[in-house]
């Protein structure tokens, strides 16, 4: 049987129709995106972390794997949907036939991807882990009107760029974005996103990288 790819899990009804319901069922209660667009975002940007710190084709894409997964318990509940994801996608990897050491990477690190409750327990989920918290963008919001924002939303609205750099000579990992200031302050973003930025800075040192963040060309971390 041949390696299961990214590529064979977007031509999967199930997994289509959880995420699907993630962003439907989270849209209700007012949070950001968390469909095809996160997952498909998040896949590419694990993948190429590890590409671009010389890691194995195999390994690029089980991070890919990983990232195009991780948020599918999003349609039974916001609490734990890391936990609950990863149970989630040993069943459909399982049905795949993926090999168990493959589906120990990948559902090891889907667990372990919330800022809450996770680690970066290995080069998988570090990727991961980075991938997922550097996703900050207006494309995200689903609330459409502006006068029911409330701070996700207002700081998910304000970045009008994110760029995630890779630099392995230098061994960085660089989250670059850009906010327009009069929606969001740059303090709004780190009350909310300061415990993602230590899980991406303890994610990058697992890769033996440095973190930074640049907000608006100042490098604040």
């Amino acid at each position: 049987m041949a390696a299961l790819t990214v590529a064979s899990l977007k031509q999967d009804h199930e997994i289509g129709v959880y995420l699907a319901c993630s962003t439907e069922y989270l849209g209700r209660l007012g949070f950001t995106e968390h469909g095809c667009r996160h997952a498909t975002l998040v896949a590419a940007r694990a993948r190429r972390v590890l590409a671009d710190l010389g890691y194995g084709d195999r390994d690029q894409e089980l991070a890919a794997v990983a990232g195009y997964l991780h948020d599918i318990a999003n349609l039974v509940n916001r609490y734990n949907h890391g936990g609950t994801g990863a149970v989630m996608a040993y069943n459909i990897l399982s049905r795949f036939g993926m090999a168990p050491e493959e589906i120990a990477l990948v559902v090891s690190a889907i667990g372990n991807h919330e800022e809450e409750r996770g680690n970066a327990i290995n080069h998988v989920a570090s990727a991961l882990i980075i991938a997922d918290k550097s996703d900050v963008h207006r494309s995200r919001v689903t609330n459409t009107d502006f006068a029911k924002f409330e701070i996700h939303d207002r700081v998910n609205y304000a970045a009008q760029n994110s760029r995630l750099l890779i630099d392995r000579p230098q061994g960085t990992i660089t989250l670059e974005l850009e906010i327009e200031t009069s929606i969001c302050p740059v303090m709004e973003y780190f009350e909310i996103f300061l415990d993602r930025m230590v899980m991406c800075r303890r994610a990058a040192e697992f890769l033996n990288c440095r973190f930074g963040l640049v907000i608006n060309d100042n490098k604040l971390l």
